[in-house]
């Protein structure tokens, strides 16, 4: 089993992820700006991405590294996630760490939203270091805390109906919160995994629109009059989010760009790597519902 060193450790995918890890027999680390705050079942260790001169003494002796985190609550996030992957690169690397793993975003490559693009960005920047680095590409997580799948529980919850912009029609391949941790853990020390990239989704393909229809059935009972218009620009759908619910508005408006382009899993390699049947759209929004 591995030393492993999860970032990002007390946000939505990390705080699921670590006692997975601790499950499967690994000695898990949690990097995190404030460790004495921490109240999760791994060692908690100082270290900020943003600050390369804190992150040798939270890998050392790390033999995997985990990355799960960004700023998209910022408006230069591009910048910002480029310096700090690169840095925690080459931080690794002196290190000595055998692995990172990273959670990215869906999408082809010459068609892709700045949050996207930034993505993939940072799976260069990580690997500039020399570490083998297996990303994970996903388009929506569903579950309790992701902040794509607050926007859907709250405009649900909150409209009576909605007017959407036209992009809602765009396909995605949304994947529960459990699958996406079940994936994560699973390439850990996999040395079949070794600087791969893998796409992984649910097994269905949605618009958001029949996203938000499902997720009205399971936590309303019913369906909601849904009606796309033409013209709604990212600009005024991130203030109408802004105004429905309570996620930052700079985080929801870099998100929304994403949401006009195509986001499915074309490549089914990981299957053979993790087996396992993933959950449903519907089967991921009633576990969301249930926490």
């Amino acid at each position: 089993m591995a030393h492993v060193l999860v970032t990002g450790a007390t946000g939505f995918v990390g705080s699921a992820l670590i006692p997975a890890l601790i499950d499967a027999g690994h000695e898990v680390r949690a990097m995190t700006r404030a460790p004495e705050d921490y109240v999760g079942p791994a060692e908690p260790v100082h270290g900020d991405v943003h600050d390369p001169g804190s992150l040798a003494p939270a890998l050392q002796d790390v033999d995997v590294a985990v990355y799960l985190v960004h700023s998209l609550d910022d408006d230069d996030f591009e910048r910002k996630d480029a310096a700090a992957a690169r840095a925690f690169g080459q931080a690794a690397a002196e290190a000595g760490v055998r692995q990172i793993v990273y959670l990215g975003g869906l999408g082809a490559s010459d068609d892709l939203s700045a949050h996207l693009r930034s993505r993939r960005e940072c799976e260069g920047a990580l690997a500039e270091g020399g570490v083998p680095v297996t990303v994970l590409r996903a388009a929506v997580v569903v579950g309790t805390g992701g902040i794509s799948w607050e926007i859907t529980r709250q405009l649900v919850k909150n409209l009576p109906a909605m007017v959407v912009p036209r992009w809602a029609e765009t396909p995605t391949q949304p994947i529960a919160l459990a699958d996406v941790v079940r994936y994560l853990a699973g390439v850990v020390d996999e040395p079949d995994a070794l600087g791969r990239v893998f796409e992984i989704g649910g097994p269905d393909q949605l618009t958001y629109v029949e996203m938000l229809q499902q997720a009205a059935e399971v936590i309303l009972g019913r369906r909601i009059p849904i009606r796309t218009v033409p013209v709604l620009t990212p600009g005024l759908s991130s203030h109408w989010i802004g105004l429905v619910t309570d996620v930052d508005a700079t985080t929801g408006r870099h998100l929304i760009d994403s949401m006009g382009v195509a986001v499915v899993v074309t490549d089914h390699a990981i299957r053979d790597l993790v087996p396992g049947e993933p959950l449903t759209y519907a089967a991921a929004v009633r576990a969301a519902v249930k926490r």
